[in-house]
């Protein structure tokens, strides 16, 4: 997906996509060598910093990747693939395509090889969003390119960046249980859970909690459920008590019975 990704849109149409794809977009210019070589030396660069930082797992699981990217756009290279687009519809297509690829290489916990090398180390080390580490280094290498291509292609460049990150994310929390955590706060909580039981089949844990203003001691109420169940929660709720107070988040990897375990009705 990487390798389709830079060889038919980053490359053709001078993307600065951010990554070693990027990186060899400014330095062909410069060097005169082939964007595909610059892409080759310089995966097995950062594969190299990679193996001393990251260990023998990362080492192993990244090997067969950052051989196999130079070698898939060697062979693409061979089989021309010409798409004639808009160089917005490029870089926009291109971020996402190659987002998608790297994301699915990160769900295993390896690399490409490439530029997701140095967020990888600082991940490890600061435990920062990977996907927000990734967006950062593309950042920077895209602005590099303004010496090289001008201030438009940079602009074009951070189209292609944001769309990878987009599409990294969405790849690294897919098959997670969407769900909603939920608390409320309610002078009619036996009400309330006794719904959230019998009506949505959901547990729920009362929290001790103390009034900001009164010094009261009272509960509060916090559930998680499935994004379907949040209307009739809400409307339930208004049923009960009008005034109740709710704060609901979106939860993106729940596990626990009734989400990744079995749930028996």
């Amino acid at each position: 997906m990487l390798a389709l990704a830079v060889h038919t849109f980053i490359l053709p149409y001078e993307i600065l996509s951010g990554g070693v794809a990027g990186i060899a977009v400014a330095l062909a210019k410069i060097t005169g060598f082939r964007s595909d070589l610059i892409i080759s030396i310089l995966i097995w660069v950062l594969f190299g910093f990679g193996a001393f930082f990251l260990g023998r797992k990362f080492t192993v699981h990244t090997i067969s990747s950052s051989i196999l990217y130079p070698l898939f756009l060697n062979l693409l290279n061979a089989q021309p693939i010409t798409v004639s687009i808009d160089p917005i519809l490029a870089s926009l297509y291109g971020g996402l395509v190659a987002g998608f690829g790297v994301g699915l290489v990160f769900r295993t916990g390896a690399s490409t090889g490439g530029m997701d090398v140095p967020p990888l180390i600082i991940h490890k080390f600061t435990n920062i969003d990977l996907s927000k580490l990734v967006l950062v280094v593309d950042l920077l290498t895209v602005t590099l390119g303004v010496f090289v291509y001008g201030i438009e292609a940079v602009l074009m460049g951070f189209i292609s960046v944001y769309a990878s990150a987009f599409a990294i994310k969405q790849v690294l929390v897919f098959g997670g249980q969407e769900a909603r955590s939920v608390m409320i706060i309610t002078n009619s909580v036996d009400e309330v859970v006794d719904m959230i039981d019998k009506k949505l089949e959901r547990g729920s844990t009362l929290l001790s909690a103390q009034g900001g203003y009164t010094r009261e001691n009272r509960s509060v109420i916090l559930s998680v459920i499935n994004m379907t169940q949040y209307p009739e929660l809400i409307e339930e709720l208004h049923r009960i008590d009008p005034h109740a107070f709710v704060i609901a988040t979106e939860a993106t990897e729940v596990k626990g019975n009734g989400f990744s375990f079995d749930y028996k009705v």
